[in-house]
């Protein structure tokens, strides 16, 4: 055999040699023998469970799970359980040799926000069943992109007005950005467009005074004066006004 026949020869006995070498890697590295070679045999899975429960989270991650520990597909798994409903934030990571580990952040509702969204406690908007039935929160409304702004001023006025005998239960904001608050006792109070902090603050220091001389339901508030704002009573029989109706002052 001619010495380059014999280099021929060595090099293709190298290439066969370093290619089945190299198989059984490729093969576990794709996901070929994962499955029955390197199973999951164990979850763990973390959560503060109040919206979402573990069955729900098992049968979202049911039809990957059962893959291998090289061949699993955690961003499958991860995009599954994060279309639970009340799913804020998935992790997904996985443990030699065999486990699998999933955290799951649900959403925590603050508030019901227009028709049928909730607003999340890091201001995020999301749908979730039965939304509209949702008790002990406020309800609010506006523009998509002020929903931070309308939180903070709702909780603003929680804390301006505890005490007062007055507990606000909602705030709209129109499209032309002028704010209505909602009492519990179906009265508004009108704040207008222009600095409704500082007129919320002035309602505030007045208002314990102006109810502890009147013995009628207030019935409307209009903030939207320079030095003072207007007050509505009700009438005797007569039912509280929840309309926004000129609130774009």
């Amino acid at each position: 055999m001619s010495a380059p026949m014999h280099v021929a020869v060595r090099v293709v006995a190298w290439v066969l040699a370093l290619t089945l070498m190299a198989l059984p890697v490729v093969g576990v590295l794709n996901g070929w023998f994962a499955a029955q070679s390197w199973p999951l045999r164990r979850l763990t899975l973390t959560a503060e469970f109040e919206r979402v429960n573990a069955e729900q989270v098992r049968a979202a991650m049911a039809p990957h799970a059962p893959r291998g520990f090289f061949a699993v597909d955690l961003e499958a798994i991860r995009t599954a359980v994060s279309q639970l409903p009340w799913v804020a934030d998935v992790q997904v990571r996985k443990h030699w040799p065999d486990t699998l580990e999933v955290i799951v952040r649900e959403h925590r509702a603050v508030a019901r926000w227009g028709e049928d969204r909730l607003l999340s406690e890091r201001g995020e908007l999301f749908l979730a069943p039965g939304a509209a039935q949702v008790q002990g929160i406020p309800a609010l409304q506006g523009p998509e992109g002020r929903a931070g702004e309308v939180l903070a001023l709702f909780r603003d006025a929680e804390q301006r007005l505890a005490g007062t005998g007055l507990r606000p239960t909602g705030l709209g904001l129109s499209r032309r950005g002028s704010y209505a608050l909602h009492l519990d006792e179906g009265a508004t109070v009108l704040l207008g467009r222009a600095a409704p902090q500082a007129r919320l603050a002035r309602f505030a220091r007045s208002i314990p005074q102006i109810l502890a001389s009147e013995q009628r339901p207030l019935l409307r508030a209009d903030l939207r004066y320079t030095n003072g704002f207007a007050i509505r009573w009700a009438s005797p029989g007569e039912a509280a006004d929840n309309g926004t109706q000129d609130a774009d002052s």
